[in-house]
């Protein structure tokens, strides 16, 4: 244990460190000059520290004023050593902080006592102190745990409207990817991106209920058929809303706003501009450059040109002006997420 003792009256500092040096597992750290001690104690979380009242410069009061103004500083014990008539000292020095008091002249039979006291109290802050970062861990590792399978769910559940979709995992991917670089290039914070991250592959969850001939078909829906595909968004809705998974709620939004059009013009609500979440917006942007560059049963991809050229037109129109100019900033990373996610070739039969 590190007992800073600050006195500059060096037969008092010899006779406390000679003193300190009798108690067990006990080091003692001498300062004459205050200033030279208060400097150490900060850069340094020392076990307890006992000062004089009665010092040039910076006396006791100032000195444990100083300390405890430093940043975990807060539960060190501190001695003051005062003379019993310097009734409104002792009482400034509770004021500032100190623990307790030692009165002058120093007596080996007062001095042992309440310095083995301070110890234990400091003992016992620093168990706490144990205890309470041994929690934490217990319960960042618990939190990790609920995480990996929320998760875990997450995935199930977006792997499920794949199996339904002609689209592919790789688009899921590349997708959510593309959403979480355009988060970052409008300079949303790490939280925000990851979270879109996690929550964008389930954005066409709602296509569980829509029928197989309508899902499947390889040609043009007719109206009726397309009136039936627009109902996704609300289903998708549906089926996340009303979680307390911030993951959750934000697929929800995901799922019922991605096919929102900045103009208004989109489904299912013809929602405009602000008034569709951020979340909505952004997807918009990554889905459908990614669905353009992608081949289908139904359609050969496009060409990145003609796609990024799609998305160009479509700024105020189709897009939220900010998303596509965000992905076209980033384009070499978006070239970066094409070649990590590719579509796997078609198993020969």
């Amino acid at each position: 244990m590190k007992i800073v003792i600050v006195d500059d009256t060096p037969l008092n500092l010899t006779l406390m460190q000679a003193l300190v040096g009798k108690l067990p597992d006990c080091e003692p750290l001498p300062f004459i000059d205050p200033q030279e001690g208060l400097a150490w104690c900060q850069a340094n979380e020392p076990d307890l520290v006992v000062v004089d009242y009665m010092m040039p410069g910076l006396d006791g009061v100032e000195f444990i004023r100083r300390l405890r103004a430093t940043p975990n500083r807060d539960d060190v014990p501190i001695l003051m050593v005062t003379a019993d008539h310097e009734r409104q000292t002792r009482y400034d020095a509770l004021q500032s902080g100190a623990t307790d008091f030692l009165n002058k002249p120093v007596d080996r039979n007062e001095f042992q006592p309440r310095v083995h006291n301070m110890l234990a109290l400091r003992r016992a802050h620093l168990a706490t102190r144990a205890r309470a970062r041994s929690l934490e861990a217990e319960i960042a590792e618990a939190t990790a745990q609920i995480h990996e399978r929320e998760q875990e769910t997450v995935t199930r559940l977006a792997r499920a409207a794949e199996f339904r979709d002609p689209e592919t995992g790789a688009h899921i991917q590349r997708m959510a990817h593309y959403s979480a670089l355009i988060a970052r290039q409008l300079g949303k914070d790490d939280a925000y991106s990851a979270l879109l991250l996690q929550a964008a592959p389930m954005h066409d969850v709602g296509k569980l209920g829509i029928p197989d001939h309508i899902l499947m078909k390889p040609g043009r829906l007719t109206v009726d058929e397309f009136e039936q595909m627009k109902r996704h968004p609300t289903i998708g809705h549906d089926i996340l809303k009303g979680s307390t998974s911030p993951v959750i709620q934000a697929a929800a939004i995901i799922a019922l706003t991605h096919h929102e059009k900045f103009d208004g013009s989109g489904y299912p609500f013809g929602t405009a501009g602000d008034a569709i979440p951020l979340e909505g917006r952004i997807v918009a942007v990554a889905d459908v450059f990614d669905a353009l560059t992608s081949a289908r049963p139904y359609k050969p991809a496009w060409s990145l040109d003609d796609a990024t050229a799609f998305l160009r037109e479509g700024r105020g129109q189709h897009f939220d002006p900010i998303c596509v100019d965000a992905m076209l900033e980033r384009w070499s990373e978006v070239l970066d997420i094409r070649q990590r996610f590719q579509d796997e070739a078609p198993t020969a039969l």
